[in-house]
């Protein structure tokens, strides 16, 4: 769901950096005044690795001719906690921007709001934590990963919607955008929230003291089990972003099949000073542009996942 420069005028793109850079500075604040922030570091670096490398596996939606992958917001909280979830869901959103050219650059700010500062600041406290509240445990993690996720997908999925008719330089009808939009995001949703349930559920088995609960602070005080985990995770993310890269779908994303449902192409065209400056900084900066080499020979996802 990472849009594109193309979808968004320039006001847009700046009124939305504002809100994130609000939402990022506000969440920094919070983290300085916790006792442990500098403990919780390694297991942010580390977590955000994960994600970034899930990512990259888009599953194949069956019958629709689209995929998905996970967003990691509701994960990275469960695992984190709201606020330092989306600066960590923020610098992968920043990296994959700017290292692999995923999402434009003038979009970044609508990628952050819609891809973490929605579940982390408000699915995450508002949903997922309610439905854990009454018993911390597989089924009620379960429930709530379920749940949180999809929740949180379909409004960054109408965030993406609102965004681009906010600023009105597309041939995209709301109408049909948003029915394109929802339902197919509702699918992709429902297939993140089982696999985010069952990270989660098996992190909950295997080292529960990760998870952000009462048990978490003992954990990263007592630094033994965290570096287990750190290593655990990490081995499980080379894997993950190395091979499991190889087999993601081919299909396009949700985003992208609504737009070709619409417009009848994946690809639109923007014009404008503000885009062509924002392209030529994307090219400048991005060495593996759609997690690949720029003479591409099939190995650069694989390396992209390991990087």
């Amino acid at each position: 769901m990472h849009m594109a420069d193309a979808l968004l005028s320039p006001i847009v793109g700046g009124a939305m950096c504002a809100v994130s850079a609000g939402a990022l500075a506000y969440s920094a604040a919070k983290i300085k005044k916790d006792e442990l922030c500098e403990k919780k570091l390694p297991i942010m670096a580390i977590s955000g690795a994960f994600v970034f490398a899930a990512q990259m596996i888009n599953f194949t939606i069956p019958g629709t001719g689209s995929s998905g992958h996970i967003g990691g917001g509701i994960l990275l909280a469960a695992m984190l906690g709201g606020f330092p979830a989306l600066l960590t869901i923020s610098a992968v959103l920043i990296i994959q921007c700017l290292f692999f050219a995923d999402g434009g650059l003038l979009a970044l700010c609508c990628n952050i709001f819609n891809m973490g500062v929605i579940p982390c600041l408000f699915i995450y406290p508002l949903i997922f934590k309610p439905l854990t509240k009454k018993g911390f445990n597989a089924k009620n993690i379960s429930l709530a990963a379920v749940i949180g996720v999809v929740v949180a997908l379909q409004l960054g999925a109408f965030g993406v919607v609102l965004e681009t008719l906010a600023s009105g330089i597309t041939q995209l009808p709301f109408g049909a955008f948003l029915l394109a939009m929802q339902p197919i995001h509702l699918a992709i949703g429902v297939v993140e929230g089982i696999v985010t349930a069952a990270v989660l559920c098996f992190v909950y088995k295997m080292r529960p003291e990760i998870l952000n609960s009462t048990r978490s602070r003992t954990a990263i005080s007592s630094g033994v089990n965290m570096r287990k985990i750190i290593v655990s995770l990490a081995v499980i993310t080379v894997l993950v972003g190395g091979g499991l890269s190889l087999f993601a779908s081919a299909y396009p994303d949700g985003l992208e099949w609504s737009m070709e449902k619409v417009a009848g192409t994946t690809e639109l065209e923007a014009s404008g000073e503000v885009h062509e400056t924002a392209e030529k900084a994307q090219e400048a900066t991005a060495f593996m542009p759609d997690y690949d080499f720029k003479d591409a020979n099939g190995s650069g996802t694989s390396v992209a996942g390991i990087v």
